[in-house]
């Protein structure tokens, strides 16, 4: 927290993704910017005369009160000038004067982040995809970055703490703010296992213009860009383009051609972007400048084998001859409604061995077609942890994902 002041104000003055490289570039801090005072600002060339009207207007000092939130709640503020600070981010022209941070600091200063984006909106197939390559990169030693919000960015924290690897949000909102109550829960154990980070001071409230700037630090500080769902107008193909602007990787998952769903992610193949089978495809692009963080043993594995292997239908986990299945279905469809809630509980037992605690909690709570608040209620559940088994069921094939967020038993 060195000098965080001077950056504070230097924030509060030129704004949020400000280019600042040239300015900090020249005088070298935001401290030294400050002391030469509005005469040396002039001689400069590198400001407009309202840029030099706000550096005069406020002070270092008033950043205080920030300083004081960030104490009590035990926040980290986090400055170029600190050793923490992400050091890949350092080098795009508009680089956040401050990040304020919830969690482990000293896990930002690495260069192995691997940025995963795309729909809030996600298909059974994308939140699939997602959660397993971010495990399988996990694994490799790459720190998977998201923003935290709903759809592909929890599937990938999700994925990553799965493995208990670490992993990292990038807000679009100040900490401490009400925003998107249904992730807090997720925002709290990425915390507790990794960071969340914005450059937004305290209870700032996300807006529109927030999180398209938030993007930049998502590409920015990583190596490479990994799009999985994305439509043609989707925000994820705005970090795409800021990545290959900051001379970043991008990567994008394969998806259904016949889907609008996924003709962004699509098109960033085909103008580019390298196709996603296996964690290898990513990792492997840098193992030789991390030989000692990066790994790839079992990442060639392919993402849709790893699916395949929990993919199987409930009736695969019950003790019934195969001879005897068709037969049985069909006894199923003409029994009563008592004997079909009668099936239904043999059902929800007959899970497969090995499917966790909170997804056979999950599946129990499901009465009808249910919508995600419900289960969570009825779960006693973190959102993050239900939408982890929500997941696992998916795959399992015992759940239905209907529109509206909503779910019921096969």
């Amino acid at each position: 927290m060195i000098n965080c002041e001077y950056w504070i104000w230097l924030q509060r003055t030129l704004g949020f993704a400000a280019k600042i490289d040239d300015i900090i570039n020249y005088y070298g801090s935001a401290r030294k910017l400050y002391e030469v005072g509005s005469y040396e600002w002039r001689l400069s060339g590198l400001f407009s005369g309202k840029q030099i009207e706000k550096l005069s207007q406020y002070s270092p000092s008033e950043s205080g009160k920030i300083m004081r939130a960030c104490s009590d709640n035990h926040w980290d503020i986090i400055t170029p000038d600190d050793d923490e600070y992400p050091p890949l981010l350092r080098e795009i022209c508009d680089f956040p004067a401050v990040l304020y941070v919830d969690g482990n600091s000293e896990l930002l200063n690495n260069f192995a982040f691997i940025s995963m984006v795309g729909t809030r909106k996600a298909s059974a197939y994308g939140m699939k995809a997602a959660t397993v390559l971010a495990s399988e990169l996990s694994k490799t030693g790459l720190t998977v970055v998201s923003g935290g919000a709903l759809g592909i960015d929890s599937a990938a924290h999700s994925g990553a703490l799965s493995s208990q690897s670490k992993t990292v949000a990038v807000l679009g909102c100040g900490l401490g703010t009400d925003y998107l109550r249904e992730n807090e829960a997720l925002r709290r154990n990425i915390a507790q296992n990794g960071a969340v980070i914005t450059e937004y001071p305290p209870f700032y409230e996300a807006s529109k213009y927030t999180f398209p700037k938030r993007n930049r630090i998502i590409s920015g500080m990583s190596l490479g860009t990994v799009v999985i769902e994305a439509g043609e107008r989707s925000g994820s193909l705005i970090t795409a383009r800021l990545a290959t602007e900051q001379n970043r990787d991008v990567f994008a998952v394969p998806g259904d051609v016949f889907s609008s769903s996924f003709t962004g992610a699509n098109k960033l193949i085909r103008d580019g972007a390298k196709p996603v089978f296996t964690a290898a495809d990513i990792a492997e692009e840098y193992v030789n400048l991390y030989p000692d963080k990066i790994k790839l043993d079992g990442a060639d594995t392919p993402l849709s084998k790893i699916i395949a292997k929990s993919d199987k239908f409930v009736l695969d986990s019950i003790n019934v001859p195969r001879k005897q299945r068709s037969k049985k279905k069909e006894n199923i469809i003409e029994k009563t409604e008592p004997e079909e809630q009668t099936f239904n509980n043999t059902e929800q037992r007959a899970l497969p061995e090995g499917i966790s605690e909170n997804a056979r909690t999950v599946y129990g709570v499901i009465d009808g077609e249910t919508e995600f608040d419900e289960v969570v209620r009825s779960s006693g559940l973190p959102a993050f942890k239900v939408m982890t088994a929500i997941t696992e069921l998916e795959m399992q094939k015992v759940i239905d994902v209907l529109p509206g967020r909503k779910y019921k038993k096969i």
